[in-house]
């Protein structure tokens, strides 16, 4: 919001700082924020925080620092990120936009918390996936991963949305990601946005053949689809 000072249009207070929201680009599955800064422990695990901002807020480099992007309170639903630093009154997240391993900064305040005790662990080598419950193993299959052209970037991510259409014909649940293909700048219409999702062939298991997403079991999207938004996902090439 504007107000008039004097005449002359200045940002409204927002946390305290003035901040034009109106001017800081979104940060989606569809936006590209070169300004975001890089996630320097991209194989590193949390303590499960992810948190929900309630309404759209500004994101800086660092703590009292620059404002460079905005996130609002919805994606493909509520909007949850997993946490992966803190600071008095702040804390860092990973984004959903591009670059991959992009993340920034949020004043705490007016964030819903809440813990994901899973985490999901997708390893490109072996081809497989790995559902933990804190830190216990729930279960671990054979998947697809990313061709040599169109690789499974690796790295920490998370769970963004979970999307059921039962129209669709390779999988009635898609879970998108907080990453993209390091290949395609688009797939399919989208903004080559990576996801697990099933598939109606079994023999694509433990093979390097999708575009990037990774291709699951039956049983392991029936398990996976139940952990909640937010939850870490560490791609590695074991």
């Amino acid at each position: 919001m504007l107000v008039l000072l004097g005449g002359v249009a200045a940002a409204a207070l927002f946390g305290g700082e003035d901040v034009d929201l109106s001017t800081l680009a979104s940060s989606t599955t569809h936006a590209t924020i070169s300004l975001a800064p890089q996630d320097s422990k991209p194989f590193a695990a949390t303590d499960g925080l992810v948190v929900h901002p309630q309404e759209e807020m500004a994101v800086y480099t660092a703590p009292d620092a620059k404002a460079f992007a905005k996130i609002g309170p919805r994606q493909f639903g509520p909007t949850w990120l997993p946490v992966i630093d803190r600071a008095d009154g702040w804390v860092r997240v990973l984004l959903p936009s591009r670059p991959n391993r992009s993340t920034g900064w949020l004043k705490d305040r007016d964030l819903e918390r809440a813990t994901s005790p899973y985490v999901i662990r997708v390893h490109t080598g072996s081809r497989t996936i790995e559902l933990l419950h804190k830190g216990r193993r729930q279960g671990i299959w054979r998947v697809a991963v990313g061709a040599r052209k169109t690789p499974t970037p690796p790295g920490r991510t998370f769970v963004l949305g979970s999307i059921t259409d039962e129209r669709q014909s390779y999988s009635p649940v898609i879970l998108p990601l907080g990453s993209h293909s390091p290949t395609l700048d688009t797939f399919g219409g989208g903004p080559g946005t990576v996801a697990i999702h099933g598939w109606p062939r079994s023999n694509v298991f433990g093979a390097a053949v999708s575009h990037g997403c990774i291709r699951v079991p039956d049983g392991a999207l029936d398990r996976l689809r139940r952990v909640p938004l937010g939850t870490l996902v560490l791609i590695d090439s074991k």
